[in-house]
């Protein structure tokens, strides 16, 4: 019996040291994405500002290494922040992780560690996203965003995507085409961040979620640069 009692014990430390660690690694995570979201802002030619003011969603991840996509697994892990209340057009909300896996940019981005910054435009690609596992090119048209506050963003193209997509890579942001990867939940990340099983869909759109403290100066940033979305 004394036996049995030290091992749940163990058990119960191991597990317990286990949940800390995980809850500190997407912290970390969420911590990166606001400074990569703030150096961002802070480049000459950033994200135009009336496809930010458009934008539903905005998702943010920070540091891909090719070597983790060279082998052909996941390799990229971020948060996604959404305008909280109907339509998506309220405050910025409390974020939900995200995995972004598959395709083929390897070659694009060469060796550095990259940045990656994604517009979600419209209803159905923020829907979509909260719901399950989306292709990029597939199941949501996907477009390389135009970069310059003031560039020419009401073309065809950019109107009809659902989502654009960005990178940073050796400081030089652009536009970069991820058409055959997938984006969906981290369910796994946000049960270590939140503490508890919950969905991708009732952190964005329910209230009483609340913001991570790490995750304070990406929301913080994303008030800022634009408080309130534009049709």
């Amino acid at each position: 019996m004394k036996k049995a009692v030290v091992l749940l014990v163990a058990f119960l430390l191991i597990s317990s040291n286990a949940y800390a660690a995980d809850k500190q690694k997407e912290e970390e995570r969420l911590h990166n994405a606001g400074v990569v979201m703030g150096e961002i802002l802070n480049v000459p030619d950033d994200i135009p500002q009336s496809l930010l003011d458009k934008a539903k969603c905005v998702v943010v991840l920070p540091s891909v290494l090719k070597a983790a996509f060279v082998v052909g697994g996941s390799y990229g892990r971020g948060a996604m922040v959404c305008r909280k209340g109907q339509d998506y057009r309220g405050a910025w909300g409390a974020p939900s992780m995200v995995a972004l896996e598959g395709g083929s940019v390897g070659f694009q981005i060469g060796g550095e560690a990259t940045d990656f910054v994604l517009l979600i435009m419209n209803d159905h690609g923020a829907n979509s996203l909260l719901e399950s596992k989306v292709k990029l090119g597939a199941d949501a048209s996907a477009a390389a965003g135009p970069v310059g506050r003031a560039a020419e963003a009401d073309t065809d193209a950019y109107m009809r995507a659902e989502i654009l997509t960005y990178s940073r890579a050796r400081g030089i942001f652009a536009g970069i085409s991820l058409e055959g990867s997938t984006l969906r939940p981290d369910n796994d990340a946000n049960e270590a961040l939140y503490g508890k099983k919950i969905s991708a869909r009732d952190i964005v759109l329910r209230s009483e979620t609340g913001t991570p403290e790490a995750a304070r100066t990406l929301v913080s940033l994303l008030d800022k640069a634009s408080p309130n979305k534009h049709s």
